[in-house]
């Protein structure tokens, strides 16, 4: 009877002694990009059960979670650590995500002002490096409307190397670097350009790329409301192209087969 007695006496002590959940974590940057992965490390105590609220209607339920963000903005990011369904601990903290340094490129052909779609550009990172063709940071191909656009730049300057089978940027280059030279990125925000190319026939297109020395392109930077003005002419005249070609095609008088 006594051990009884003994055993009710210190159930309650043995409960008042477990400790409440401590909620705490870090990450490995608060100030990203769009794109960026962001890594949460799990430093809480004396709690079994977490619940992640990243601030961007996605949460977790991992232990030591990552996460990446897909707008910019400023996200609060909240961890709560639960000790079995009783208590709980919260603690936050705030992630700022950047839109990343980007470049839109639109090449058109100079005269005709038409896009020029699947053109290779290729960013370099000097002019050397463009000369030599060597240490290219990134490839892209133009769109049915002359456009293409790099993300996660560095803010610098960078070199473009235009190439399509009947298109190319080398020849002015050995004029002025100023034609294949951008301007120095803004940091974080959307740069624009359009490059202008020169119509060219390959001595021997089955040859493949050929050597720097052909024709020409110019690089201009608009700031974001004439080039916006600008590319949307162009598609919508691309649009009409296009719509005329298929009435052309649908109006074509039928092909009657040869009755032998």
């Amino acid at each position: 009877m006594k051990r009884l007695i003994y055993l009710f006496a210190i159930i309650p002590f043995m409960l008042s002694c477990e400790r409440d959940p401590y909620a705490d974590f870090f990450v490995s940057r608060d100030i990203v990009e769009v794109g960026d992965i962001i890594y949460f490390t799990n430093n809480s105590m004396d709690a079994d059960n977490f619940e992640w609220d990243f601030g961007d209607g996605t949460i977790s339920f991992e232990y030591n979670p990552d996460h990446i963000y897909v707008e910019p903005g400023i996200y609060n990011v909240t961890l709560t650590a639960w000790h079995g369904n009783r208590t709980f601990d919260r603690v936050s903290t705030t992630v700022k995500v950047l839109f990343p340094t980007s470049l839109e490129v639109t090449v058109l052909e100079y005269y005709d002002e038409y896009p020029v779609s699947d053109a290779s550009v290729i960013l370099y990172g000097s002019l050397d490096d463009w000369y030599d063709e060597y240490n290219q940071i990134v490839e892209g191909f133009t769109n049915q409307y002359g456009r293409v656009t790099f993300s996660h730049l560095h803010t610098q300057n960078y070199y473009l190397d235009v190439w399509e089978n009947y298109h190319n940027n080398w020849q002015l280059a050995e004029e002025d670097i100023a034609w294949i030279e951008t301007d120095r990125l803004e940091p974080n925000e959307m740069n624009y350009f359009i490059a202008y190319v020169d119509y060219v026939t390959p001595d021997k297109k089955s040859e493949g790329r050929p050597e720097k020395n052909m024709t020409v392109l110019k690089m201009e930077k608009l700031d974001k409301r004439t080039y916006m003005e600008r590319t949307e002419r162009i598609r919508n005249l691309t649009d009409t192209r296009k719509q005329e070609y298929k009435n052309e095609e649908t109006h074509q008088a039928p092909v009657i087969p040869e009755v032998k």
